[in-house]
């Protein structure tokens, strides 16, 4: 952050030289920190809500430890998606309040969601079987960080479409549903068949040879001819839950 010009800001905000909200557009465009190997966006919050979120697969433990070190300076909770044990042991070096979700891979500092609980709406985390939950809870971590209400209905796949159906009313009573699955992917239509509340797609990676480490699912999900349905990456849990975070927040005038 450069100080100086944010201290001209706020000078020419008290004469009345420049109008808060003319500020605000300004601060939105701040620099970012830049560390040599990366350029930290220290401003997001204020243009998407929520600070950047760090993904930690292929960073070295000492890139992750400065990463941590930099953005605790700002406040405000931080995530690390696709992060192993020992990502979460170098995080905790300089953050000892860090915690670790393991079915998420996901480390989490400051974990207190910003503001409040953002409205009275449910998020649905929904998935075909249990080998999906990793991803699932990937995106319902991210989602609770972001202080939405997340409920969880797992295991209830097209192979057992019996066990789908006894929770019609969990189904009907949600915000956003994020629908999580592998090998076909034929939960999603189901799902966006039967509700009202759109329907984020997660194909993931898990099935048997012919699903293609998740391409299968994708693009059964890309051609759901349920109307509603909206469809992320293969295993981006992050993805998902954050898009549903911001649906959440947005059905209610956020913005």
């Amino acid at each position: 952050m450069d100080l100086n010009r944010v201290r001209k800001l706020l000078e020419n905000v008290s004469t009345g030289k420049v109008t808060v909200d003319e500020a605000l557009s300004r601060l939105r465009s701040l620099p970012y920190k830049d560390l040599g190997f990366a350029r930290l966006d220290s401003h997001r919050s204020l243009r998407k809500g929520f600070p950047e979120v760090v993904f930690s697969e292929g960073k070295s433990t000492e890139q992750l430890t400065l990463i941590a070190r930099q953005m605790l300076t700002a406040g405000g909770p931080i995530l690390f998606t696709r992060a192993n044990f020992e990502a979460y042991q170098a995080i905790r070096e300089v953050a000892p309040e860090a915690v670790y979700y393991e079915d998420a891979s996901i480390v989490v500092v400051n974990s207190e969601p910003i503001g409040s609980i953002l409205n009275s709406g449910t998020i649905l985390l929904v998935t075909g079987g249990t080998t999906d939950i990793p991803v699932a809870e990937e995106a319902a971590v991210t989602a609770e960080i972001m202080g939405n209400t997340v409920d969880r209905m797992y295991d209830v796949g097209v192979a057992g479409l019996h066990r789908l159906l006894d929770e019609l009313e969990r189904l009907f009573a949600a915000n956003v549903l994020v629908v999580v699955a592998g090998m076909e992917g034929a939960l999603a239509s189901v799902v966006g068949g039967l509700v009202a509340a759109p329907v984020i797609a997660v194909p993931t990676s898990v099935g048997y040879g012919a699903s293609f480490g998740g391409l299968t699912a994708l693009l059964a999900m890309l051609n759901s001819c349920a109307p509603g349905v909206a469809t992320v990456n293969i295993d981006n849990g992050f993805g998902a839950g954050y898009l549903a975070g911001m649906i959440n927040r947005m059905s209610e005038g956020e913005r």
